[in-house]
């Protein structure tokens, strides 16, 4: 009798193995041992840099499975990071949506469109995503620091700051860009002191980026430090001497300062690189209306003015020669 139930409960061990083998490969929908060697050939594939193949071994693979529930999550993500390198965002959206659909907790794939809508200014949508991975993981960085940037973005300074506090209480080492969009909130609110604390701690860690060395050059200007805020945007400029928006500062930094040949010096560059800047040639107006020649002044600001009568410069142009 001991043997018979010894046999009768093998038997039944043997019968949930096959079973459990059974739903694993086939009518649970997991993916069997065949599909695991295409989704391996498709990342080698994404790693090779080959999108399109991957998209193709991609798409084989996840609809190949046909309980919709089953289908990986890992598989569609890396579809829509194929979709996005070969510039297919609303594919890329539509996949990420999708897997959302089946897999509504996971993280990863909430973070990626939560990234996508972001990247597209779609910020009210974003921001949901991202409160669904926070609720996920509260400490999840990616998400904190997502967050963070999206209220920035809508103007909410403070409420982005909670996001950064949190996010640099996990990893204080963080890179210096984050540093910098901190240092940002501030500056957007005038409180340029922890402005100026904060993009000198990123200055520490990476003095070659010339948005750090403009965001500092704007808190010394808000601290009362003009030749400090010069010498910051001429470190800026080093790094990319022909950047539009660093020469527009310095050109009107320069004029406000009384140097009217170095910004004369600096309209002139503008106008090598762009003959049809009107900011470059307005501000030559300015330099030689203060020199005394009214005549060179007036033929400027029709120059100006010709140019786009429409721009704000064009209109202050116009208003300028009717006075």
């Amino acid at each position: 009798m001991y043997t018979k139930n010894n046999a009768l409960f093998l038997g039944v061990l043997l019968t949930a193995a096959w079973l459990v083998a059974g739903c694993s490969a086939g009518f649970l929908g997991l993916a069997p041992a065949g599909d695991r060697k295409e989704y391996t050939q498709a990342r080698q594939l994404y790693g090779q840099g080959a999108y399109q193949a991957a998209i193709v071994q991609l798409q084989e693979y996840i609809y190949k499975t046909k309980n919709v529930k089953r289908r990986e999550a890992r598989a569609y993500r890396l579809l829509g990071l194929s979709y996005e390198r070969t510039g297919q965002l609303s594919k890329a959206l539509e996949t990420y949506l999708e897997a959302l659909e089946f897999h509504a907790d996971n993280v990863p794939l909430l973070l990626e469109a939560a990234r996508l809508y972001q990247q597209t200014n779609l910020t009210d949508r974003s921001i949901a995503l991202y409160e669904r991975a926070l609720q996920e993981e509260p400490d999840n960085e990616t998400a904190l620091a997502g967050q963070a940037a999206n209220y920035a973005s809508l103007g909410f300074y403070s409420k982005a700051r909670q996001f950064y506090d949190r996010f640099f209480q996990l990893n204080p080492s963080a890179a210096p860009q984050y540093r910098a969009r901190y240092a940002n909130t501030f500056l957007a609110q005038r409180n340029y002191k922890e402005a100026f604390i904060h993009i000198t701690m990123a200055l520490a860690e990476n003095n070659e980026d010339a948005d750090f060395w403009l965001l500092s050059a704007k808190a010394r200007r808000g601290l009362n430090q003009p030749q400090e805020a010069l010498a910051d945007l001429q470190a800026a400029l080093a790094l990319e001497p022909q950047r539009a928006d660093l020469l527009a500062h310095q050109v009107l930094w320069l004029y406000e300062a009384g140097d009217y040949a170095g910004a004369d010096k600096t309209a002139r560059k503008m106008l090598q690189i762009n003959p049809q800047s009107q900011l470059a040639r307005w501000v030559q107006s300015l330099i030689v209306q203060e020199q005394g020649n009214k005549k060179e002044a007036v033929r400027l600001q029709e120059e100006v003015r010709q140019l786009n009568p429409a721009s704000f410069i064009g209109r202050v142009a116009a208003k300028a020669l009717a006075n």
